[in-house]
């Protein structure tokens, strides 16, 4: 395609003088850094766009300010007119305050203008956080260049870095940062890097803010054999999703011979990437009744879709919810019309973009908090205290030790050397909140006082902290009164001295009694109870709830509150080992999303455990239909599966030490009278290390088939990503229906059947069809593709928990969402259900 060069966002940035102002539009959640801006000369309204931009002086702690040659400054806007430079350190950072879990149109310009009267155009690598975005070569890009990404943040601090690669020097002209709704451009995963954003018409103007409201950048564009048309008419946009302007979709072009097709290419960086269309189609053009407009959307030559026909003056927004891979790097699309279509196919907008994978986790977010506090108390302005703390490593602060154990696990801080730093002041008592610290220096410097009681106590748990000498000695010291302030204290303040002793006394000495009048039988939890009133509390086991490799569940009642008892069958395949196993990490543990224990039995032989009632039963039994053919919709499927995944969560992180579940199933998640999941049954738990170790190694693997971690099974290695791979079998449980194992089907194995299945890549053949339709492909591919990076067969590719839990909630968000646009235009439904998609996957159309 002509116009895919990467600097041609740069020029739509930079000729926005021709266009006319519109009215002004709602800036909120704008971030408009003008970088090198002077502090009193801001704000500022940029006069084309009507922008409010600032100066970038408070967002970091480095750079010198510059402005391009002035003979250059009438060909851009003010913006993109000053810059700032870094000649000092390797890595410079801006710091923002954003929106968590928020989708950011992020851009930054670039324009070196000969500010330093060199000639010499700057290379240099641009970071977001810990990862690499892309490098930036001004060299190749002409006066200026613009790099643009959608990315979702994933804490509620953004850092951007610039790093020096060689001898040149990096800069910045300006920083922007644009909120986008949630539920648009989805991704299976990464982010989306810009490569392009055309309107197709003949025109020399670009369009932007505020015309466009999210300030994406459009670029004209009319290939000879096209032939462009417009229209005066107002073209509706009734989801209010996409938002494009109207000067785009008011403009379409068609071949210019109406029997040829539209091809159009596009050539990404290596045949490995991936890539997503966004196609913008309205049919502006006034007909006769009896034409038709119909085409076949065709991808690299080699799959054929559906027919697709264009909405009268209602604009629809195609494009593809798997990524798109090809060959050579050369990606080609076309619109051929349908031999029953009367007119050529049409398409008004385009953007294109190439999926960018940002791996590596940032640092564990207390931590950072934790060392950006010193930095700001102590005053360290150390060039290299920038950026994430711990990762890359090539960029690791001074002074700190880190333990990285995989790119999907946020480092921590385990070691901290701040001696000889001059620190002065007390002895900072919030180092102690760094709870993954084994280490602290703080000697050679002159800090007094006392030292905190926290750090004292984070000694006795192995904290190795080393300080100055005089400080050790106030270790035990106390503070002292002059002898004459005691014997002058006056006999009353004495009387009440000794009255609030004796209170205090006489308090410590009732407490038991109040605390016993106070608990129920139920508060009275990890109670242990004798066999006789376990006999009694399920009137001899009368009523059996379910049964299991354990023994049964008996349903019975503890004080007029009902409760489940799972008793020790005597031939049980589970034994006194898994008993104890699963009562020692209830005693223990407790969190909102793990089966609540009120007590047990251990009576010679006589085994039970008495847990909380959970009214629902376990999930399985409502996928399965077992539950009188009750069926669970999509929205209370996707809480399930978020509330389970936080209960594995908690073990994994919550827990000290850590612990895996090893049998994580459908059948021991329950659900309570609101259908709130619980996880049970911690028989086969483990615990497992932290630190340098990857995983622990077992002589006997632990699990149920179907559910059981193939690296597990074949090395004996357990991890807690091993529950990861059980839980994304669960999850395709939940989205599916399908049983784990189904000797009728010809892939019996649920993994392998979903395989096949998504090759053809069709959403209604792998969802429950007891759904009967009730869910939105956005969600539903979503949870499908986190199930299938959950059952990688590789642990180290799969997400932990807490990414597990974090993409699920962004489902039901997506889903929510979308529900709530229904709800508010209900006409907009014939639209969102086009059945179309123009490359290898599920029909998508806004």
């Amino acid at each position: 395609m002509g116009a895919t060069l990467n600097g041609l966002l740069f020029y739509v940035c930079a000729a926005f003088s021709i266009i006319h102002l519109a009215h002004s539009q709602n800036q909120q959640g704008f971030i408009s850094l003008d970088c090198g801006l002077p502090s009193n000369e801001s704000p500022y309204n940029e006069p084309f766009t009507n922008l409010t931009y600032i100066s970038d002086a408070s967002f970091l702690h480095s750079g010198k300010t510059g402005t391009i040659h002035k003979d250059l400054k009438t060909h851009f806007m003010k913006p993109y007119t000053g810059l700032r430079y870094f000649p000092d350190g390797i890595r410079n950072c801006y710091n923002l305050s954003v929106m968590q879990d928020t989708k950011y149109l992020i851009r930054t310009v670039f324009v070196y203008g000969n500010y330093d009267g060199l000639n010499a155009s700057p290379r240099f690598d641009l970071y977001l956080g810990p990862n690499i975005w892309t490098t930036i070569d001004a060299k190749l890009s002409g006066p200026g260049m613009a790099q643009e990404i959608i990315h979702i943040t994933r804490s509620n601090i953004l850092e951007i870095c610039l790093v020096k690669t060689g001898t040149s020097t990096p800069l910045i002209s300006a920083l922007e940062l644009r909120p986008l709704p949630y539920d648009t451009y989805i991704t299976r995963t990464g982010s989306l890097k810009y490569v392009d954003r055309i309107y197709f018409s003949n025109s020399d103007q670009g369009v932007r803010y505020p015309e466009d409201v999210y300030d994406r950048a459009w670029s004209p564009f009319l290939p000879v054999e096209w032939t462009q048309i417009n229209t005066t008419l107002n073209v509706v946009d009734p989801h209010k999703d996409y938002n494009p302007p109207q000067d785009v979709i008011k403009t379409a072009a068609t071949p210019a011979i109406a029997s040829e097709p539209m091809t159009f290419s596009w050539t990404l960086d290596t045949s490995d990437d991936e890539t997503y269309a966004y196609l913008y189609m309205a049919d502006i053009q006034k007909v006769r009744n009896n034409d038709t407009r119909e085409f076949d959307i065709i991808a690299n030559g080699k799959v054929e879709f559906d027919p697709y026909s264009p909405m009268k003056f209602e604009v629809e927004v195609l494009f593809n919810r798997v990524p798109l891979k090809c060959e050579g790097g050369l990606c080609r699309v076309q619109l051929s019309r349908t031999r029953k279509s009367t007119l050529p196919p049409l398409m008004n907008a385009l953007e294109i973009f190439q999926v960018i994978e940002f791996p590596q986790s940032e640092t564990n977010q207390d931590d950072v908090i934790a060392m950006k506090n010193i930095r700001d108390t102590y005053g360290l302005n150390k060039i290299s205290w920038q950026g994430d703390p711990c990762v890359p490593k090539q960029f690791l602060w001074s002074g700190l030790r880190c333990n990285v154990i995989d790119v999907s696990t946020p480092p921590r801080i385990i070691a901290l050397d701040l001696s000889r730093n001059n620190l002065t002041g007390e002895v900072p008592e919030f180092l102690a909140k760094m709870k993954s610290l084994m280490l602290i220096n703080l000697s050679g410097n002159k800090l007094r006082g006392r030292i905190p009681q926290a750090l004292l106590d984070r000694e006795k748990e192995g904290l190795k902290l080393t300080l100055d000498g005089y400080l050790r000695t106030c270790k035990s010291c106390k503070k002292k009164f002059p002898v004459v302030a005691v014997v002058g204290a006056s006999l009353s303040s004495v009387a009440i001295i000794i009255t609030v002793v004796v209170l205090i006394f006489i308090f410590k000495r009732k407490k038991p009694s109040i605390s016993k009048v106070k608990r129920s039988s139920l508060e009275l939890k990890n109670r242990r109870f004798t066999y006789s009133e376990v006999k009694d509390m399920t009137n001899n086991f009368q009523v059996v709830l379910g049964k299991g490799g354990f023994g049964v569940v008996c349903h019975g009642f503890l004080n007029n509150q009902q409760v489940a008892v799972k008793v020790l069958s005597q031939s049980s395949t589970q034994g006194y080992k898994e008993f104890k196993t699963e009562v020692e990490l209830l005693l223990r543990v407790h969190h909102i999303n793990l089966v609540n224990l009120i007590g047990y039995c251990d009576e010679g032989n006589d085994l039970a455990l008495i847990y909380e009632f959970m009214e629902n039963g376990n999930l399985k039994e409502y996928l399965s239909g077992e539950r009188d053919g009750s069926v669970l919709n999509w929205p209370s499927r996707l809480k399930i599966a978020i509330e389970s995944a936080l209960g594995i969560e908690y073990l994994h992180i919550g827990c000290k030490p850590p612990m895996v579940h090893r049998d994580v199933k459908s059948t021991n998640i329950l659900l309570g009278q609101h259908f709130e999941a619980k996880l049970a049954d911690f028989g086969l738990s483990r615990s497992f290390l932290v630190g340098s170790k990857t995983h622990v190694s077992t002589t006997n693997v632990a699990g149920t088939i179907g559910y059981l971690d193939p690296e597990y099974y074949q090395k004996h290695w357990l991890t807690e990503k091993s529950d990861v791979y059980s839980f994304g079998i669960v999850l395709l449980e939940i989205i599916t229906g399908q049983p784990v194992i189904d000797q009728s089907r010809e892939n019996s194995y649920i993994v392998e059947w979903a395989k096949s299945m998504l090759a053809n890549g069709d959403i209604e053949s792998i969802m429950d069809p007891k759904l009967q339709r009730e869910y939105d492909t956005g969600s539903s591919w979503k949870a499908l593709e986190l199930a299938m990076a959950c059952i990688n067969p590789s642990s180290a590719e799969r997400p932990n928990m807490t990414r597990v839990a974090h993409e699920l909630n962004e489902c039901l968000e997506v889903y929510e969402n979308l529900t709530k646009r229904r709800s508010q235009d209900a006409n907009s439904s014939k639209s969102t259900g086009h059945s179309i998609s123009f490359v290898s996957d599920t029909p998508s159309a806004r």
